[in-house]
């Protein structure tokens, strides 16, 4: 049952322990270079840099390496959507639009260091943009279609953008959804926006006004610039993606082309097994860092085909995922724990009417792959004929931390466990003061050294960064999750230690759906906590202290929904309101969590460990009875 019976496996957990430089080093020859590095890892605590002095780009190596190799009339892209629209794309074909896209960005004024917010569903169009944003030496933003006008605008903000790429529409459950709105109110908060480029899509035409710029005007404005890649310094930011934090402000995760690229590249390879010429869906949306990674720049610097879905995978039914899965012959999917609980209400004669022999292994993640749902995709959808694989990483590491290396040989595979740290990276379980806990003892994950795949900064706030990562449990990376290791050395995670809830795959951070509560006139205060939910994985629980002059109703329930879903989008899903006179706090004036949570779950607080929780159990059941009669009514 062993990590030893796979002996490349372990043969590479020996040599990156015995010397982690030279062992990523070498993992960098997997990826192209315009020169090579001078040496693999330089350290600046609480910060470091990777492959230090080589040059290289990501778009680059994503496109016109297979170009100049002869490759450009192999399939690069096919992008669907849930409406039926197809597009296919070989890489001589994505390489003319990400061309003409660089072209018209440097007739924008756009260059080497300057941020593009891409705010796109997953389409052709955004995916191109990514491409020529990275290959002329600037820096995207991308925000996920489906956040509302606040968080877009803060994003847009934080980021610096001058320049806003987005759609007339996206499509969301056989709804035709306009963007414009939401844009249009983004870009009036955020300020300093100097233009939006509108793809009109579905009908639709832009938006007039000094301010909106038709995308085909946008590319014809660009003729006669240049569309040529810059040679990009290894530790030189590619893009710059937020994440969800403990504050309301969310973090903005920094990737570089260097250390990203190897990581994600060196993952693809030894994780999932990813290969030139293969069909690979990623179901993930590019506003996310696995639609980054794993729909876009990993499976195309390999030479893959990349598979793109805009849209929900099972509209207008099951058949849809599933007949595309047999129809384009895909070999790799990744998709996420939800999506299989989602196909899983459906039940497994859909299914059963389509052939999938060309697939041959399955990846999830975004949250733990529960055991009921692995053992029906595993054993009752695919009859144990291909491996159904759960891994763990975050929008911080870029790439997979946490897996089974089916690339490097399949280990046994544990349901409901992430697998071992996968080749290069050290992680060990500690308690609050970074002790190292037995195996099999639950507390919080750290990762002991960094790897070309983590963050090396937050955007603009330094100090943020060093006391969120590397000042919690001093001299390692914390992950914010608690788990736990077996004695085969596979983790076990049992969710996030600094409450992050996770909906359907998407992150959100308490406290930014706690002041979208706080935007509705009404509300004095509001704690939020995730309870668990079937399909999406999470919904919030959320807990609303009204002002003294208002009074709690069906018609104001309605509206602090309707508060939520405008500033954050559909993404924020509200199980339930409960409507409270006071919410309980520790002693230095934090929520306390666990009692929220307790309400939620019908659960006694001490059965319930949030690590960063203050105060006795006695204490919080304490609260908890208090908050229980200041419950007048429920929402």
């Amino acid at each position: 049952m062993g990590m030893a019976q796979n002996s490349s496996y372990a043969a590479m957990l020996d040599a990156a322990a015995r010397d982690p430089e030279r062992f990523w080093r070498e993992a960098a020859d997997l990826v192209g270079w315009f020169q090579s590095p001078d040496h693999a890892f330089e350290a600046d605590p609480p910060s470091f840099r990777w492959f230090v002095g080589g040059r290289t780009n990501l778009a680059y190596n994503a496109l016109d390496a297979h170009v100049a190799a002869g490759r450009g009339g192999r399939p690069a892209l096919i992008a669907v959507d849930e409406a039926g629209g197809r597009r296919t794309l070989t890489y001589d074909d994505l390489l003319s639009e990400v061309r003409r896209i660089a072209s018209a960005l440097r007739a924008a004024g756009v260059g080497r260091g300057d941020r593009v917010t891409i705010y796109m569903p997953t389409c052709v169009e955004a995916i191109a943009a990514m491409l020529a944003t990275v290959r002329i030496g600037a820096i995207h933003s991308v925000v996920f279609a489906g956040f509302g006008h606040a968080a877009l605008g803060e994003r847009i903000a934080a980021s610096g953008s001058r320049l806003v790429l987005t759609t007339t529409m996206t499509f969301r459950k056989g709804r035709s959804v306009p963007l414009m709105p939401i844009v249009d109110a983004a870009v009036r908060n955020a300020g300093a926006v100097d233009r939006v480029i509108v793809l009109a899509r579905g009908g639709s035409a832009s938006p007039a006004g000094d301010l909106f710029m038709d995308w085909d005007d946008f590319l014809m404005a660009g003729a006669g610039h240049p569309d040529t890649w810059e040679e990009m310094e290894s530790n030189e930011p590619a893009f710059i993606l937020a994440t969800s934090g403990t504050t309301a402000r969310p973090k903005l995760a920094v990737h570089c082309h260097g250390g990203y690229q190897v990581h994600i590249v060196a993952m693809a390879r030894w994780c999932f097994g990813l290969r030139a010429d293969e069909m690979w869906w990623s179901t993930s949306d590019v506003g996310w860092i696995v639609g980054h990674s794993y729909i876009v720049y990993a499976p195309l610097i390999v030479g893959a085909t990349t598979v793109a879905f805009e849209g929900a995978i099972d509209h207008p039914g099951p058949e849809r995922f599933w007949g595309l899965l047999e129809e384009l012959g895909v070999t790799g999917l990744f998709t996420s724990p939800t999506a299989v609980r989602a196909l899983m209400r459906y039940g497994e004669e859909v299914a059963r009417r389509h052939v999938l022999s060309a697939l041959e292994r399955v990846f999830c993640a975004g949250e733990v792959l529960n055991a009921p749902a692995w053992e029906w995709l595993q054993q009752t959808i695919l009859e144990d004929r291909v491996p159904v694989i759960d891994h763990m990483w975050q929008t911080e590491t870029g790439g997979p931390v946490f897996g089974n290396p089916y690339g490097l040989g399949l280990l046994p595979i544990k349901p409901g466990s992430s697998g071992p740290p996968l080749p290069g990276i050290a992680a060990a379980v500690v308690d609050a003061d970074g002790h190292r806990l037995p195996r099999g003892e639950k507390g919080i994950m750290v990762l002991e050294r960094p790897f070309p795949g983590l963050i090396a900064s937050l955007w603009g706030e330094p100090e943020r960064y060093a006391a969120d990562y590397w000042e919690r449990v001093p001299g390692m990376y914390y992950t914010g999750d608690a788990a736990h290791l077996d004695d085969d050395g596979y983790a076990w995670f049992a969710g996030r230690a600094d409450e992050i809830i996770k909906i359907a795959g998407h992150r959100i951070g308490t406290i930014e759906v706690e002041t979208a509560f706080l935007h509705h006139a009404a509300v004095a205060e509001a704690g939020v906590t995730g309870r668990p939910d079937e399909v999406r994985g999470e919904v919030i629980s959320a807990f609303v202290v009204l002002k003294a002059d208002r009074v709690a109703s069906d018609t104001l329930r309605d509206e602090l929904l309707a508060t939520v879903r405008d500033q954050l989008g559909p993404v924020a899903v509200i199980g339930e309101v409960t409507f409270v006179g006071m919410l309980p706090k520790t002693r230095s004036g934090k929520i306390m969590r666990r009692v929220l949570k307790a309400v939620a779950l019908d659960r006694d607080p001490g059965d319930i460990t949030t690590i960063e929780d203050e105060g006795s159990v006695e204490e919080a059941r304490g609260a908890l009875a208090d908050l229980k009669a200041a419950i007048p009514r429920r929402g």
